[in-house]
């Protein structure tokens, strides 16, 4: 993890420098704001510690700027612990807010959920099966770098599916999570959906992601030497 530290504090920057760098963690550093956004700007950092109180450009400027640009996690310090302060803080685009004095074990904590949340969110805007993507933000899906051409309801299958990669869903769980409804299992939308899918997800492709599991439900996998995929 790479860390940028802004404080002009010199022993609070060199007690969260060397307590990190015993970590393991990648830390830079800035005694003041400017210095602190350029680095911020110019690099691409997992967290930033931001002080609030800064010679030249103060920590809610260094934030704003920051904004425009990246959405770096922030966790801002600050002796003033004032409940407008922390509120301030986060208004202008703070993740955390951690009031002077504070524990280094409790600041470690709050880096790991935050770079973990920003992994999280990486991950899932796009979903991946095998040579198949899928762009949550950008509502569309690839195979083997052709875009597929599917409805507002396939994609949304399809995104289902995906995110429950190698576990098999039922039609009922289908049903229920992509048209919101409960139904009788003689109905066979889920069926009709899913074969118009596999039409176009599997059919011009060799390797087979869409599969049947007999009286269960359906799975989206990549399997090794997989035989053609079952008939809805």
């Amino acid at each position: 993890m790479r860390v940028l530290i802004i404080e002009d504090e010199e022993k609070t920057s060199s007690y969260l420098l060397r307590g990190l760098t015993e970590l393991g963690y990648t830390a830079d550093t800035a005694s003041n704001g400017t210095d602190g956004l350029h680095y911020a700007m110019e690099f691409d950092y997992d967290a930033i510690v931001l002080d609030l109180m800064l010679p030249g450009m103060d920590g809610y400027a260094v934030l704003e700027n920051l904004r425009r640009h990246k959405n770096t996690p922030v966790i801002m310090l600050s002796a003033r612990g004032a409940v407008d302060d922390r509120v301030k803080g986060l208004r202008k685009g703070a993740d955390d807010y951690l009031p002077k004095p504070f524990s280094f074990t409790e600041l470690v904590a709050r880096l790991q959920v935050q770079t973990r949340r920003r992994n999280e969110n990486l991950e899932a805007t796009v979903l991946q099966v095998d040579d198949l993507v899928i762009d949550l933000l950008a509502r569309k899906a690839t195979r083997g770098g052709q875009r597929l051409d599917l409805t507002a309801k396939e994609f949304s299958l399809l995104c289902l599916l995906a995110r429950h990669q190698g576990e098999i869903l039922s039609k009922l769980m289908i049903a229920e999570q992509v048209w919101d409804m409960n139904f009788d299992s003689d109905v066979n939308v889920v069926e009709v959906a899913i074969k118009r899918l596999r039409t176009k997800v599997d059919a011009p492709y060799p390797a087979k992601l869409l599969h049947t599991v007999r009286g269960m439900g359906y799975v989206l996998e990549a399997r090794d030497d997989a035989p053609q995929a079952e008939v809805a």
